[in-house]
């Protein structure tokens, strides 16, 4: 499965299938979330939020390529990410594109 964020993929025509999504919300344990509190105090990177972070956007790739797959698509484009926080600890990570067959 070909995922990119732009609308062509050179030398590669295609039919437009539909919107697809994938969508994960991750937190941390209280005692990543205390450890991070404090790196939060004296500056730094927040290792544990970076990593969940990461996973997180990993996953809803993940789940939007296994969308894409069931409509018998053989690529996303335009994929686009947005983030949240849901709760203290917590984020959401939205994925969403295009779901493409290729002519």
């Amino acid at each position: 499965m070909i995922v990119v964020n732009t609308e062509n993929i050179p030398g590669r025509p295609y039919q437009v299938l539909s919107l697809v999504t994938g969508c994960c919300i991750m937190s941390k344990n209280i005692g990543k979330d205390i450890g991070s509190s404090f790196r939060n105090l004296v500056g730094g990177e927040m290792q544990a939020y970076t990593q969940m972070m990461c996973e997180a956007k990993d996953k809803a790739v993940s789940y939007m390529i296994g969308q894409a797959q069931s409509m018998g698509a053989d690529a996303v484009v335009n994929v686009r990410f947005s983030s949240t926080t849901i709760v203290a600890g917590g984020a959401e990570i939205l994925a969403a594109g295009t779901a493409v067959k290729f002519i």
